[in-house]
């Protein structure tokens, strides 16, 4: 990939080419790096390092709270990140992290099997591959008919708030341990802007991790076990389908997290993403199912790496293949693993109550940013009806079959609004509302 230096007017300089920005070094006041453009390598590789530190501290913790291999998950978030480049023409800036809102379906079925969580990714995935295929011929906006900003902020709040019990339960295995954390986490959010920001969480953890230390809550035997350099471990998925219903709602996310990506990155760049709306559906969606066949998290695009080309101005696609490929090269060293997996559950207990609270807030935030009108029965019913079912958790079991309190929240938001909705028009009590698209970003901690 030698230097091209090729006029701004040359849209296409090839698959694996992007034009050289200025003179490489530098981006002008008001300028930005434009998905196939690039600076000069030592510049990208430097972004593209960057990006794997924004990314990293999510990523991560996604594995060690469902229990799945952290290096596994690891290797497929580079991977799957290279896919999705790939699938949409070097176009959409993204990368692929782990995805928070499987943690608390992953959470349940994991108490039969890791092969049957993972069976529940496949499906998932799977799933939103095909909304990309239909979202490729016929636009978005029966998405935005389907699930308007009432409802689809209902199903993201109550999947966080969902979580709440989980959070509780890590946070009290060494309380202390946990508020120091918890504090750490709230004062970076608050103490630093740009880069050191975006990765708070990560910070959080760190601060967290010494403390730990310090008290001798970590055993560092495994990691002088693990050898430097080695393959990650695999899992298989298996299905056991009365599981599967707990997975479904997490579809509706996803579509919001990827809708919500491209139209952050076509609002920034000034490009007409809506080409690749669909692709970008369907690559998250064949990302999804890659890594449930290895034994990885879910993957989805992430709120922190859009930080960091906001704050860069640099949306080079070129940096987000160095990212995946550096993601790649540490999954491979087993010691690595095993030092991510000497994080204390007290750490893990301190960021999950600002984790999961946050991704419950992103619910409020859709509602607030696309002004959802609480004074209608109908948007109050929607919300208070779905994050009560969510919060409770209520589960209910049809045989084989097992919904839980995400799933029955969910449809309920999905059934109230249009059923009142529809009995509104018909009666002339409440005017029946236009669709209106969800502006929504990816569900991550610092979205």
């Amino acid at each position: 990939m030698a230097e091209q230096n090729r006029p701004e007017t040359d849209d296409d300089p090839g698959f694996f080419r992007w034009r050289l920005h200025g003179n490489g070094r530098t981006v002008a006041p008001g300028s930005i790096v434009g998905p196939k453009e690039r600076l000069a390598w030592p510049v990208t590789i430097g972004l593209g390092a960057q990006h794997v530190v924004a990314m990293f501290g999510a990523t991560f913790l996604v594995p060690l709270l469902t229990g799945f291999p952290p290096t596994t998950t690891l290797l497929f978030s580079g991977i799957g990140t290279m896919l999705f480049l790939l699938i949409t023409h070097n176009r959409v800036p993204s990368y692929l992290g782990s995805s928070f809102a499987f943690i608390a379906p992953i959470t349940a079925a994991s108490a039969s099997s890791m092969s049957a969580a993972l069976g529940g990714v496949l499906i998932t995935g799977a799933l939103l591959a095909i909304v990309g295929l239909i979202v490729t011929k016929s636009g978005t906006g029966w998405i935005d008919a389907l699930m308007p900003p009432v409802v689809m902020g209902a199903i993201v709040a109550l999947i966080g708030f969902n979580l709440a019990p989980a959070a509780r339960d890590n946070f009290f295995v060494s309380p202390l341990t946990g508020l120091v954390t918890l504090l750490a986490v709230i004062l970076c959010m608050v103490l630093f802007r740009g880069l050191l920001g975006r990765v708070s969480i990560l910070l959080g953890v760190v601060v967290g991790y010494v403390f730990a230390l310090l008290r001798g809550e970590i055993d560092f035997a495994p990691v002088r076990e693990a050898s430097w350099f080695g393959l990650p471990p695999f899992h298989t998925p298996s299905f056991e389908w009365g599981l599967i219903p707990m997975f479904l709602p997490v579809v509706f996310v996803l579509i919001a997290e990827n809708v919500g990506h491209v139209k952050s990155v076509a609002q920034m760049t000034g490009e007409d993403m809506n080409p690749y709306m669909g692709k970008a559906l369907f690559a998250d969606g064949a990302a999804t199912m890659l890594s449930a066949v290895g034994g990885g998290s879910p993957t989805t695009t992430y709120g922190e790496n859009i930080g960091v080309m906001a704050a860069t101005r640099v949306y080079s696609t070129a940096a987000y293949w160095v990212a995946g490929l550096v993601a790649v090269l540490l999954s491979l060293s087993p010691k690595f693993g095993a030092l991510l997996n000497t994080v204390p559950q007290g750490v893990l207990g301190g960021v999950t109550v600002a984790l999961y609270g946050l991704i419950g807030i992103i619910g409020v935030r859709m509602w607030v940013e696309n002004k959802v009108d609480f004074a209608r029965p109908k948007n109050q019913m929607t919300a208070g009806i779905a994050l009560i079912t969510g919060i409770a958790n209520f589960t209910v079991t049809f045989g084989s079959i097992t919904l839980t309190g995400i799933a029955l929240g969910s449809i309920a938001a999905i059934v109230v609004y249009h059923l009142m909705n529809q009995i509104g028009d018909l009666t002339g009590a409440e005017p029946k509302e236009e669709p209106t698209p969800t502006e929504a970003g990816p569900v991550g901690p610092l979205s």
